[in-house]
C-alpha cells in the first residue's frame, strides 16, 4: 500500500461527524468521514459474505466471462467482497477504493480467503493518476456511485472509468432502486446486497437530493451514510453521454423486471458498439 494510503488511514476519524443538521451534509468528499474505523470493522456484519454470495450467485463472473473480460478493476472495493469472489473465480483483479481503512480491511479479508490483493488507494475523479494500464472491465458495485453528490463529479468519474478501459471494455455499475424509494417509499427486503440478519439498513430521510440511511447494529450502535438518490434513467443517460455505446439494465440480476420490484439495479455498459 502506498504512503498516500497510509497517511489517509492515520487521518481516518474515530466517529462520524455530521454537524447540527445531518440532512444538509451533501458533499462528495464527506464519504471519508463516514467510513470511520468502527463502521468499517463492522461492515461485514451488514453484508454477510456467505448469504450475499448465495443470493448473487455467479452473476458478475458470468457477465465478465460472457463478454470475455478477465482483467478487472474493482473501483469500489469496500471490504473486498466482490474482489475476492472474482479472484476465487480466476479473474485478474486490481482493487481500488477511496477510503484507506476499507482497503486495509479488504486486504485482510482476501488473505483469509487465500489471496493476496493488488490494492490501490484512488479517488474515482482522478482514477487514471493512481491506476496504471488498461482494463477489460471496471466494476463499481455496492451502491457506491451514489456517494457522488455533484453532477460534475459523476461525469468526471464516469469519464475516468471510460478512459481506463480497453477500447472494447465494459463497465458494470449498480445502484439502489431510488425511483421506487422516491416515488413509493422504502420497502426493501434486502434479499441480495445487505444480507446480515441482525443489522437493519433503512432511510431516515429521503428527498430528491439526499437519501440518508441508518445502519443499526444489535448492540444499539448506529451509523449513517448520506447518499444521492440516482434515478435509473438519469444514470443510464449519464453513462451514454460519457461515450458508452450501449447500456443494459438488470433488476436484482434479472433481465426482465417490473420497475417497482427490484431493490437494486445493475447497469452493464459497453464502450464499443455491439450489434446484438
Amino acid at each position: 500500500m502506498s504512503n498516500k494510503s497510509l497517511l489517509s488511514l492515520l487521518e481516518t476519524p474515530e466517529k462520524q461527524e455530521y454537524g447540527h443538521n445531518p440532512t444538509a451534509k451533501r458533499e462528495t468528499n464527506h464519504y471519508q468521514a463516514e467510513y470511520v474505523r468502527q463502521f468499517v470493522e463492522r461492515w461485514d456484519e451488514l453484508i454477510d459474505w456467505r448469504a450475499r454470495a448465495e443470493s448473487e450467485g455467479n452473476f458478475f463472473a458470468e457477465q465478465l466471462r460472457q463478454h470475455e473480460k478477465y482483467k478487472v478493476l474493482d473501483v469500489a472495493t469496500g471490504t473486498g467482497f466482490h474482489s475476492v469472489q472474482l479472484l476465487k473465480a480466476g479473474f485478474n483483479v486490481t482493487s481500488a477504493d477511496g477510503n484507506a481503512q476499507m482497503l486495509v480491511k479488504a486486504f485482510e479479508n482476501a488473505k483469509k480467503h487465500g489471496h493476496i490483493m493488488q490494492s490501490v488507494h484512488a479517488d474515482w475523479r482522478w482514477l487514471n493518476k493512481d491506476v496504471d494500464g488498461k482494463y477489460d472491465a471496471v466494476i463499481c458495485l455496492g451502491n457506491s456511485f451514489t456517494h457522488l453528490f455533484k453532477e460534475a463529479d459523476r461525469r468526471r468519474a464516469l469519464a475516468e472509468f471510460y478512459s481506463v478501459l480497453e477500447h472494447d471494455g465494459i463497465l458494470i455499475i449498480d445502484q439502489r432502486n431510488y425511483d421506487c424509494i422516491l416515488d413509493n417509499g422504502f420497502a426493501s427486503k434486502h434479499k441480495y446486497y445487505y444480507c446480515g440478519e441482525k443489522v437493519s439498513a433503512e432511510p431516515v430521510h429521503v428527498d430528491d437530493g439526499l437519501a440518508r440511511f441508518e445502519y443499526a447494529f444489535p448492540d444499539g450502535t448506529k451509523q449513517y451514510l448520506n447518499m444521492f438518490p440516482l434515478r435509473k434513467d438519469y444514470m443510464r443517460r449519464l453513462i451514454r453521454e460519457t461515450g458508452f455505446q450501449s447500456v443494459k439494465t438488470y433488476g436484482d440480476f434479472k433481465e426482465a423486471f417490473h420497475e417497482e420490484e427490484p431493490d437494486f439495479l445493475v447497469h452493464v455498459a459497453h464502450k464499443a458498439y455491439r450489434d446484438e
